[in-house]
C-alpha cells in the first residue's frame, strides 16, 4: 500500500502521448480531437495533437498505447476519520484501495464514523478543524481528501461559521445527522455557512445510523442546502414523486449515489435529462457504511447509469468529474490547461463485448485501469481492483 505522509507535485514535464481516447469531463465536449496532453509542475499546460504540442525535454513520459485518459475520477460523497483507516469496516487502506478504482479525489460529507465524536459545538468544530488538517497534511495513495465537514447541532450561531471558515473548513457534513432536523432550523444555518463561504450538503431520504432522521423533499427544499446529498438515499431513498419534486423544485446539485437505492437513482438522473439538466448531477459513494467500502464504486455508477439509464458512458464520465469539480469549486476534474493534472488511463476490460471502451461502459462492463496519476505525478499502475484491461500504457521514464 502506497502512502504519501504530504503532498507531492510532479516538478518537471509530464508527457502523454498516443491517447487513443480522450475524454474531457466537460459536457459542452465531452470528447476532445487530441491525442497529447502535457504538464508541468502538476498544471496541465497543453492538450491536443502531438505535432502540435511541445513534448521536448520531458522529465517524464507515458506512451498511452492507444488507451482513453479520463480526468481523474471524484467522489462527491465519502465518510473518512483519520488516516486510511476506517471503524465502520475495521478497514485498513480503503482510500489507496480508491485510487485503484480511479478515484483522485473525494469529498467528505463527515467524519461521522468516529467513535465518540463529539457533539458539542466546541468538540466539533474542533473535530472539523483536525479533520481538516489532517488530510491536507496526509495523502492516503497520494488521494486528495476534503475533510473538515462538521454536521451541525442545535445552539450553533453565525460566529461558529465564522471560526471554522476562519480555520479553513470549507464543508459542512450531512444536514440531518445531528440535532438539527427542521427545516427551518437547517435554512438558517445553511444561509450562514453559506455566507462564510462554507458549501453545504444535505441527508435524504431514511435514516442510515443512530442518531439521523427522515428528511423528506420538503425539509430539502426548505433547508436549501447547495447538495441534495444521495439523492437515491442512503440507504432509503424517498417516493420517487418525491425526487421528480427535488429535480424540479431547485437548482440545487443532484448527487446520485453507489450506497443508494439503484431504481431511484436511475429515476433521478432520468429527471434530470427530461429537464435539460444534467450539468446538476454528480456522483459519489457514500461509503464506507454498511454496505461497506467500494472501491470500484465510481466506475460502477458510471455503467451502471450508462448502461440500464441509457446514456452515453462519455456523459456519465462528465457527471463523476467536471460537473462535480465545477459545483465543488475544485480546480480538477477538466483536461484543460491551468487544471490539475489528475488523470486515468483505461482501456475496454479483457473479452468484453463491447466494441470499445465506451460501448463496453454502455452495456455494463467496468473498464480496465491501467494507470493513475495525481497532480502529474505517476500514483498507480495497472489497477489490483480492476478488470485486466486490453491495453496499458507504458512509463518511459
Amino acid at each position: 500500500m502506497a502512502l504519501s505522509p504530504a503532498p507531492e507535485t510532479q516538478t518537471g514535464k509530464l508527457v502523454i502521448r498516443n491517447i487513443g481516447l480522450l475524454l474531457s469531463g466537460a459536457l459542452e465536449a465531452p470528447i476532445l480531437d487530441a491525442d497529447s496532453v502535457v504538464a508541468e509542475a502538476g498544471r496541465i499546460t497543453a492538450v491536443g495533437r502531438q505535432a502540435d504540442c511541445d513534448i521536448s525535454e520531458a522529465r517524464v513520459s507515458i506512451d498511452a498505447h492507444g488507451c482513453a485518459l479520463t480526468p481523474g475520477l471524484i467522489d462527491s460523497h465519502v465518510h473518512p476519520v483519520f488516516g486510511d483507516w476506517t471503524p465502520r469496516q475495521s478497514q485498513l487502506g480503503w482510500i489507496d484501495s480508491c485510487l485503484h478504482g480511479g478515484v483522485t479525489t473525494m469529498v467528505s460529507a463527515g467524519e461521522v464514523h468516529l467513535p465518540g465524536r463529539p457533539r458539542d459545538i466546541v468538540g466539533l468544530k474542533a473535530l472539523a478543524i483536525t479533520a481538516q488538517r489532517a488530510f491536507t497534511n496526509f495523502r492516503p495513495g497520494g488521494v486528495k481528501l476534503l475533510a473538515g465537514a462538521p454536521v451541525i447541532e442545535q445552539g450553533m450561531v453565525e460566529s461558529d461559521f465564522a471560526e471554522l471558515a476562519a480555520a479553513g473548513v470549507t464543508l459542512l457534513g450531512e444536514v440531518g445527522l445531528g440535532s438539527v432536523k427542521a427545516g427551518y432550523q437547517a435554512q438558517q444555518m445553511v444561509a450562514w455557512a453559506r455566507r462564510h463561504g462554507i458549501q453545504s450538503t444535505i441527508h435524504t431520504g431514511g435514516p442510515s445510523v443512530p442518531g439521523s432522521g427522515y428528511i423528506d423533499a420538503d425539509t430539502v427544499l426548505e433547508a436549501d442546502a447547495d447538495i441534495i446529498g444521495h439523492i437515491n438515499g442512503g440507504h432509503t431513498a424517498l417516493p420517487l414523486s418525491q425526487i421528480r419534486c427535488l429535480c424540479e423544485g431547485c437548482a440545487r446539485a443532484i448527487e446520485i449515489v453507489h450506497n443508494g437505492n439503484e431504481l431511484a437513482g436511475l429515476s433521478a438522473l432520468r429527471f434530470a435529462r427530461e429537464l435539460g439538466q444534467l450539468q446538476r448531477v454528480i456522483l459519489g459513494t457514500d461509503s464506507p457504511a454498511g454496505s461497506g467500502v467500494q472501491p470500484l464504486g465510481i466506475l460502477r455508477m458510471i455503467a451502471l447509469l450508462s448502461s440500464l439509464g441509457e446514456m452515453p458512458a462519455e456523459i456519465l464520465f462528465c457527471c463523476a468529474t467536471g460537473n462535480t469539480a465545477r459545483l465543488r469549486k475544485l480546480d480538477c476534474g477538466i483536461i484543460a490547461p491551468g487544471r490539475a493534472a489528475d488523470f486515468v488511463l483505461m482501456d475496454r476490460a479483457q473479452h468484453s463485448s463491447g466494441a470499445d471502451l465506451l460501448d463496453s461502459v454502455a452495456k455494463g462492463d467496468l473498464p480496465g485501469i491501467g494507470m493513475v496519476v495525481i497532480d502529474g505525478v505517476v500514483r498507480a499502475g495497472r489497477s489490483r481492483n480492476t478488470p485486466p484491461a486490453e491495453r496499458v500504457p507504458e512509463l518511459l521514464g
